[in-house]
């Protein structure tokens, strides 16, 4: 396994030589939404209109944030079951997504369209939410204000923590070591 530090925008480039296992310490831009976001942006896309955040090489993270504490720059945020956004996942990842940010594994339909798109799907930790808020330089809301904690955010991040869980050649982190497991 190795580590990478890496750098949004993501380009294909940058992701071709991640390995699922391998850690990562992501440092850029990165964009929050769930489900309800999710749709939203697609019923956008869907219709032609312009849409709140950029999609091309670009990542998003799976989370709620809690609220923010004073003197800090965002609350603890922990990621979010990914399983939940797999209906929105391929379409997105057509138009130019890069990655994902989550917990949990993936539809096939998910990982094909990760294979197909050359795209990766990282995992986060669900136990350090306090940990990764603190790799969270800033915080701004982008769009959905009435989603509350699962409305659209730019985060501006410095080493944020996770692991490859999903490999653009489709290796599955989950499917894998359950199979390790299994033979002992």
């Amino acid at each position: 396994m190795n580590t990478h530090y890496l750098t949004t925008p993501l380009t294909k480039e940058a992701i071709k030589p991640l390995q699922s296992g391998d850690k990562a310490f992501i440092s850029g831009t990165i964009y929050t939404a769930r489900d309800a976001a999710h749709k939203r942006v697609l019923e956008l896309q869907e219709a032609g209109k312009d849409l709140p955040i950029p999609i091309k090489n670009q990542i998003i993270y799976y989370v709620g944030p809690a609220p923010t504490p004073p003197g800090k720059s965002m609350g603890s945020a922990g990621p979010t079951t990914s399983y939940r956004m797999d209906p929105y996942t391929p379409p997105l990842l057509e138009i130019g997504l890069s990655g994902m940010i989550g917990k949990g594994p993936r539809s096939q339909e998910v990982i094909d369209s990760i294979i197909k798109n050359g795209a990766v799907y990282f995992a986060a930790v669900g136990g350090a939410a306090a940990l990764i808020a603190s790799s969270v330089l800033s915080k701004e809301l982008i769009a959905y204000p009435d989603l509350g904690p699962e409305a659209i955010y730019k985060l501006e991040v410095k080493n944020f923590p996770c692991i490859v869980a999903v490999d653009s050649q489709g290796s599955d982190l989950f499917k894998t070591e359950i199979e390790k497991y299994k033979k002992i």
